[in-house]
């Protein structure tokens, strides 16, 4: 294989080559790199929005790349270990979209965990695939589900030997992983491809003392997003394939849901930052450990908090843990984990990733230094001091098993009535009610609605979650599924 210069960053290069020509725009944008519009200029900055520019000869076209931004997705594909790389300016979540339509068709199976995100649900109801749900085993004091053992896993496959697929998250919002080796293995000799949502494990591919990469472990496909711990614009990621994916087939997936107005500040983000990691993403993230690993002995010497760490593992459902990630359990204190995210906000000036009801996560990357990191702790030792409690009354339970009743797509497009929140138990949702961040459907279309799932959904409302999906804004009403009259 011919290896490219890491060195590179071909679109960066042609965006610098292309600005210093002075051409003169009669095309989109119509701002006209900036003119139109002076206050956008004026917040972004000129050099910002004369990048902001379409596709063309000089730029290479997104849809489908055969010069700048195909040796950007080669040297990309070369970084991460991937036979092909895909450049994604929808977010992650269309790169997982891209990897479900890309393997299942309406009625075809695809095994997962249910502590997905909502855009493989929301796959789901695009494709008409049928999920296979392994649920995940839970830790009933951090109340959050862990990863997918090894013998659920096994046992879903024998279950459902017609299934296309298996996909696991790499790893979970938490930071939990599960044994992808194993299950990548389990999955081919069953004639089956494996998916990885790496959302949350870009320095995964480039750290030391990490959990194994999806492509490192024989995966399929990954998502992955680069502007998480990757250091790239917001929306921008990748899609990752093995060999034994068509590269034609996946660009015409990708293709159906992909804008054909790619940014040119998002795709040079991803140049410019994959770029970073192959240079010096090793010595990068070895620093984000070690700040992560200090702060978590800071943490859990304040008392009260819990912040987990590899201590978790059991070499099955905790297969590995990505030390990066500064999960801290805050019930001890009396306080549920969207308590402390806001008052960490309001009362400090600290807006951490996200707080459910009994955690709380601190986004440790590339960007952050020692002293943020004192900031966070003394912060949590004070909202301590100043707003602990006793825990009674707390809910520590995070994950409900859920009742499939119809596939996602069926439910989404049938037949459908609102009733308020508490007369919908017994029926089944025909929408999405999830927490957000971190966006693991409460409910997803096709599921039964039960009283522990209401209940659960007044207490996240109460506590205040930001509660996402039913077209009920206020959530006081859910879509269910007509019954027959």
């Amino acid at each position: 294989m011919e290896l490219h210069n890491q060195e590179r960053a071909p679109i960066y290069e042609a965006l610098e080559r292309f600005r210093q020509m002075r051409v003169v725009p009669f095309d989109v944008p119509g701002h006209k790199r900036g003119r139109g519009n002076p206050e956008l200029t004026q917040l972004l900055g000129e050099q910002c929005v004369s990048m902001d520019v379409n596709s063309m000869k000089p730029l290479d076209n997104l849809c489908h790349p055969v010069s700048v931004i195909r040796e950007a997705e080669q040297l990309a594909a070369e970084a991460f270990g991937a036979a092909n790389a895909f450049l994604m300016v929808g977010g992650t979540t269309s790169a997982v979209q891209s990897m479900v339509l890309s393997v299942a068709k309406r009625g075809e199976k695809i095994i997962l965990p249910r502590n997905v995100h909502r855009s493989v649900m929301g796959a789901m109801v695009l494709c008409g695939a049928i999920p296979v749900y392994v649920n995940p085993e839970c830790d009933n004091r951090l109340g959050i589900p862990l990863g997918m053992s090894v013998s659920a896993v096994e046992k879903a496959i024998r279950e459902n030997p017609d299934a296309k697929a298996v996909l696991v998250n790499n790893p979970t919002y938490y930071g939990i992983c599960s044994d992808l080796r194993t299950i990548v293995r389990l999955a081919h000799e069953h004639g089956m491809l494996c998916l990885a949502d790496e959302a949350h494990g870009t320095h995964f591919y480039f750290g030391e003392g990490l959990p194994v990469s999806a492509m490192a472990a024989g995966a399929d496909m990954a998502a992955v997003s680069m502007h998480k711990s990757g250091g790239s614009l917001t929306q921008s990621s990748l899609l990752l394939t093995g060999p034994a994916m068509q590269e034609g087939h996946v660009r015409q997936i990708i293709n159906l849901t992909q804008t054909t107005s790619g940014s040119y500040l998002l795709l040079s983000s991803l140049d410019i930052s994959r770029r970073n990691l192959a240079l010096r993403g090793k010595t990068d993230f070895d620093r984000v450990l070690r700040l992560a690993e200090y702060a978590r002995e800071e943490i859990n010497a304040i008392g009260g908090y819990y912040a987990f760490s590899r201590e978790l593992i059991n070499g099955d459902s905790v297969y590995d843990f990505d030390v990066t990630k500064l999960s801290v359990n805050t019930l001890d204190v009396g306080l549920a984990g969207i308590e402390v995210y806001d008052l960490l906000r309001d009362e400090y000036d600290i807006q951490i990733e996200f707080g459910d009801l009994g955690n709380i996560l601190a986004y440790v990357s590339v960007g952050d230094r020692p002293r943020e990191i004192e900031r966070l702790v003394s912060a949590l030792s004070e909202v301590r001091r100043r707003f602990g409690r006793s825990k009674a009354d707390l809910m520590t339970q995070e994950y409900i098993d859920p009742q499939v009743a119809v596939s996602p797509q069926d439910a989404f497009y049938a037949p459908k009535e609102s009733l308020p929140l508490r007369e919908t138990a017994g029926r089944v949702c025909s929408e999405f009610v999830m927490c957000y961040p971190p966006g693991i459907p409460i409910l997803a279309p096709g599921e039964r609605i039960t009283d522990p799932i209401l209940d659960y959904i007044e207490y996240a409302k109460e506590k205040g979650c930001s509660m996402t999906g039913p077209e009920n804004p206020e959530i006081e009403r859910l879509n269910v599924l007509k019954e027959d009259e």
